[in-house]
């Protein structure tokens, strides 16, 4: 199987739930129209496919959001998703960035997933994870609509986290009473390695993160691991689809010991002695890249910093987009105690 572009769908349908098995199926034969093999990507079709759902002032699930423009040059959105209380009318647009009330307030800057290619802040399915978020974490989130690949390769993903992340410290409405931004980042998918990637930068810079966390990570490398081999085409996820998605983002004539895909290979950088945030690692055990996922968590520990990863046997890939599995209900306590363990 390994290498080949079919998916086991009567494997996956026995262990998925119904709707969750039918969202990330219908995902699946979209991504296959987009990919091209000569590795460019049918935006055009991307766009019309990808449901999505404009900012609302008025407030939905009890979270108001609204889109701020971070970088004029490159067109860098974010959403911004607040907690609305019950008795609060329509906010005019000068109350939209009114200062955070609490001793702490949390925000989570939020990187979607999407192979680096596909979805964006304003999808449907990141819309409603940001709202529970906001909910769950009792935080101001902060999605950042980066720009993607092909189009957009390494570094712009980065570029763009570390311009909304420099955004998100700056903002004096933002400040908790002890006039600090408390900052977690958080993302799926490339989103997880984006969290990585700007967490590197912020040390280098001095900007405090208070914590990071990883849903499903997308890193990789040049070996094929073991659940590589065992996972290929079995649950929506093939060995050929991940590599595409390596080469349409990484520098041109770069293999994937690249240190964007393998951050602890040979070509990584060294985290001995730095201030590194604590991290969280969400493992789900359906997952074929789950081999450099534990990798992952084992560079954090060796290089002493404070990590926890929580492994789920029987998930698989967006299994956190719905409510419908008890895995959602874990990683969603598990969130919520990492983010407030701060506060």
């Amino acid at each position: 199987m390994a290498g080949s572009n079919e998916v086991n769908l009567s494997e996956s349908k026995r262990v998925v739930p119904l709707n969750t098995w039918i969202l990330i199926s219908n995902f699946k034969l979209a991504y296959n129209l987009l990919r091209r093999p000569d590795g460019t990507f049918n935006r055009h079709l991307a766009e019309f496919l990808d449901r999505k759902v404009p900012a609302n002032a008025n407030p939905v699930d009890g979270v108001f959001s609204f889109d701020v423009i971070i970088d004029r040059t490159t067109s860098l959105l974010s959403r911004i998703y607040r907690p609305a209380t019950g008795e609060e009318a329509l906010p005019s647009i000068m109350e939209l960035e009114k200062p955070v009330t609490g001793d702490v307030v949390p925000i989570i800057l939020f990187f979607h997933g999407g192979s680096f290619a596909h979805s964006s802040a304003n999808s449907a399915i990141y819309d409603t994870l940001c709202r529970r978020l906001v909910g769950i974490c009792k935080a101001v989130v902060v999605s950042v609509n980066y720009r993607r690949a092909p189009e957009n390769p390494y570094p712009c993903a980065y570029d763009d986290g570390w311009a909304a992340l420099k955004w998100v410290h700056s903002r004096p409405w933002l400040k908790s009473a002890d006039s600090k931004v408390h900052i977690y980042m958080a993302g799926d998918s490339s989103g997880g390695n984006i969290v990585h990637n700007v967490a590197l930068k912020a040390v280098e810079s001095g900007i405090e993160i208070l914590g990071n966390i990883l849903l499903n990570p997308m890193f990789g490398g040049q070996e094929r691991t073991e659940s590589e081999k065992h996972l290929d085409g079995k649950y929506f996820v093939t060995v050929q689809d991940r590599d595409w998605y390596w080469r349409a983002f990484l520098p041109e004539g770069e293999d994937r010991d690249h240190a964007a895909c393998n951050p602890f290979g040979p070509n990584g950088k060294s985290l001995l002695g730095m201030k590194f945030p604590k991290s969280l690692v969400v493992i789900a055990g359906l997952d074929l890249v789950q081999d450099w996922q534990l990798a992952y968590v084992e560079g954090l520990k060796k290089a002493g910093h404070e990590v926890k990863h929580l492994y789920l046997d029987k998930a698989t890939i967006g299994f956190y987009l719905l409510p419908n599995n008890d895995h959602f209900y874990t990683v969603m306590d598990e969130l919520s105690n990492f983010v407030s363990s701060n506060c």
